[in-house]
């Protein structure tokens, strides 16, 4: 008998306040990398009604400007003047409150466990996980880039909100939006489009329309024309006649940013991972430096997870990668396929052991994650703080490639042979 369920994910565009805070902080980052690689870093921000407040930790011999790189990112985000509805870039007051990183978690991760006890004189077991915690990792089919299709749709469906605004084909929008995605699948297959939820900030008067009933109506028009059937394009699904759509259900959306709702980095975690499938081990990326396993341990997570499915070991990919602060080697390791790999999850997790460097130092090094700030004039780990960090055709980003799939697909044959 046929499984029918829906499944929903959202997202949220820059201008979201959250989001407004985790572009803020990665900029710092990499501002801070460019000049120092090395750099230890763990920046945070929060945002109110003309107010933005950095703070964290930072251990670096670099130098930033940190008030300006806070009013560029509100600037490019599209917070100035009337545009900003109450939240300008130019006259917000950015108040820091920075500290060096604790030396007690300083020596931990520049000489790792292995090291300290004369354990290992492995180039690669010199750097000690950050902290403790667990990282997850996911891929499945059901797109292009091995995304879930809810999450995937969410985000083609806010980043063409922010195009839109910003090319003028709708230039009464104003940065702040959030989307949401209703998928119906059968038999774990994603099958159509169930439902389609979208609040997006505008001006207070669309062309000469002042009455929210026809604001609403043109809305509604306007972004089912230029924002979501373009998102479609390559998909194996679109929306249909019964497809419900709600664009500002809640009516007027005038206020917003972070004039309208205060902003914090590292709240919208589940919009940044896969969207509610799969899941989180409750760690957060922007503003963290690579040696924090939140982040790049989640970065090599999707790698190991993409290059499976990509291998058609399986269909659908979870990994689990665990560590303990100062320590170079995962404690844990562990995949789960859901039913759907062409060997045991066993066999599968023992060649991700065999195939795959886990450890912080060989992460950092095999993504060049200290590096792709100064390789990207500057601008890297902020691309990837607004619209997910996963999937991302728009992006070059290392932990996409499945350049280790033919490998994979190789000890694949091995194992079977055997």
């Amino acid at each position: 008998m046929a499984s029918t369920y829906l499944f929903t994910s959202e997202s949220v565009t820059e201008g979201h306040p959250d989001k407004v805070c985790d572009q803020i902080s990665d900029a710092i980052l990499d501002a801070l990398l460019t000049q120092d690689p090395k750099a230890r870093v763990a920046v945070e921000c929060a945002a109110s009604t003309g107010l933005v407040l950095v703070m964290g930790e930072v251990s670096s011999q670099a130098t930033v400007d940190v008030q300006a790189i806070a009013r560029r990112v509100i600037t490019d985000i599209g917070y100035c003047g009337e545009s900003g509805g109450g939240f300008d870039a130019n006259s917000c007051s950015i108040l820091t409150a920075i500290n060096k990183q604790s030396p007690d978690i300083a020596g931990g991760v520049s000489v790792a466990l292995e090291k300290r006890s004369k354990l290992s004189s492995d180039a690669m077991d010199a750097v000690g996980a950050g902290d403790q915690g667990m990282m997850f990792g996911f891929a499945c089919n059901e797109t292009p880039e091995l995304m879930p299709m809810p999450i995937s749709v969410a985000h083609r469906i806010a980043r063409r909100l922010s195009e839109v605004r910003k090319n003028k084909t709708l230039p009464y929008l104003r940065p702040d939006g959030k989307t949401q995605v209703t998928i119906e699948y059968k038999d774990g297959v994603p099958v159509r489009v169930d439902s389609i939820v979208i609040s997006t900030q505008h001006d207070p008067q669309i062309d000469s329309l002042t009455d929210n009933a026809e604001i609403q109506q043109r809305l509604t028009a306007d972004l089912k024309a230029y924002v979501v059937m373009p998102v479609f394009n390559d998909l194996s699904i679109a929306p249909d006649k019964d497809t419900r759509y709600l664009i500002n259900p809640s009516g007027r959306f005038v206020v917003g940013g972070p004039h309208g709702d205060s902003g914090l980095t590292g709240r919208k975690i589940i919009v940044d991972t896969y969207g509610g499938t799969g899941r989180h081990g409750g760690g957060s990326f922007s503003g963290k430096d690579p040696t924090k396993v939140d982040r790049s341990a989640a970065y090599a997570g999707r790698y190991v997870a993409k290059n499976i499915v990509a291998s058609g070991l399986a269909s659908r990919c979870e990994i689990q990668v665990a560590y303990a602060i100062g320590v170079a080697r995962p404690v844990s390791i562990n995949v789960t396929t859901f039913g759907t790999g062409k060997i045991s999850d066993e066999e599968i997790t023992k060649l991700v052991q065999k195939n795959f460097d886990l450890r912080p130092a060989a992460i950092i090094a095999n993504f060049e994650l200290q590096n792709l700030p100064a390789k990207n004039k500057g601008k890297f780990y902020e691309k990837v703080a607004a619209y997910g960090h996963f999937g991302r055709p728009d992006l070059n980003l290392p932990w996409e490639n499945t350049d280790r799939a033919k490998q994979l697909k190789g000890a694949l044959a091995e194992t079977t042979s055997a």
